[in-house]
């Protein structure tokens, strides 16, 4: 397991002295309203969802910050939590990245989520700080999640040799703990409260697999779904796509504009991981009659097809 210098423990220490009265009043069921996402706000149905499940949580402070920016280490502590994937590969030529310290809040996160498929890197160089781009959203998200056929789609994914469980790489790595890192950044639960076990969705829910949706060339699907589809990066539109046809896209205000190079915010960050947890059949979806299920993207159409 990491081991802690007498620096660190020196600052962990400190920490948790100035903010054991937040840990002490903590309340034993998660927060789900927050006092800027009001009751008609349209992703506050998404938020409710996850928040419920401690997928992600608000700030220290009592906020959720709907409208914020998510930046690269938001979206990796967010994506691996959410998804807790097997691990398809290493960190290459070094156990960290350059430009992320030792004991940057996110390290454990980012480390995962780019060796579990989800994040990459470039010159050994991962940006923690860089804004995520909405289309570079889904990339991310269709890349890490690999979505298998509906029938398959909550199989246990196989460790291949040489690959650690996550259990024992969370245990070499070490934990931040928990008051000090809310400070620091919002939230995230592990996912083993996603859903209760006896809350699998019907079958029916789940939409087809997403490689076999994809039958029309991706440039086409894009298309036929958004006025902007021009804008999407070349290297984004069939993820784009195959995202699309999965009913993971939520557009706001306008389903029909994705504007695919604008900075992702909190808000949409949560509609779209809800709306990947409903496409792997690990939460229910909303019902048809919430609002905000008028701007997932395709909806109507999956559920002509039911």
């Amino acid at each position: 397991m990491s081991s802690f210098s007498t620096k660190d423990i020196a600052l962990l220490s400190l920490g948790l002295t100035v903010v054991a009265p937040l840990v002490s009043v903590a309340p034993a069921i998660a927060q789900t309203t927050f006092p800027d996402v009001p009751q008609n706000y349209w992703a506050r149905p998404f938020i409710e969802s996850l928040t419920a499940r401690n997928i992600i949580a608000g700030y220290p402070d009592g906020t959720f910050r709907p409208e914020q920016v998510v930046k690269r280490d938001e979206f990796s502590a967010l994506v691996r939590r959410a998804f807790d994937a097997e691990q398809v590969r290493d960190i290459p030529d070094a156990s960290t990245f350059n430009d992320v310290p030792e004991g940057y809040w996110a390290n454990p996160a980012i480390q995962e989520a780019y060796e579990q498929g989800f994040m990459e890197s470039e010159n050994n160089n991962f940006r923690p700080r860089e804004e995520i781009e909405r289309a570079e959203a889904l990339v991310i998200l269709m890349r890490g999640l690999n979505l298998a056929p509906a029938q398959t789609a909550t199989a246990a994914p196989q460790t291949t040799a040489g690959q650690t469980t996550r259990a024992t790489r969370r245990a070499q790595r070490g934990t931040i703990p928990f008051a000090i890192a809310s400070l620091m950044q919002p939230v995230f639960s592990a996912i083993s409260q996603v859903a209760p076990a006896q809350a699998s969705p019907p079958e029916t829910t789940t939409p087809p697999d997403t490689q076999a949706a994809v039958s029309r060339p991706p440039s086409e699907i894009v298309s036929t779904y958004y006025v902007d589809a021009a804008q999407i990066p070349p290297n984004a539109v069939e993820e784009v796509a195959r995202a699309t046809e999965a009913n993971i896209v939520v557009n706001y205000p306008n389903v029909r504009v994705l504007n695919p190079t604008e900075p992702l915010s909190r808000a949409s960050a949560a509609a779209w991981i809800h709306q990947a947890l409903v496409r792997l059949g690990r939460i229910e979806p909303l019902t048809p009659n919430v609002e905000a299920t008028k701007y997932i993207v395709g909806r109507s159409t999956f559920e002509n097809q039911q």
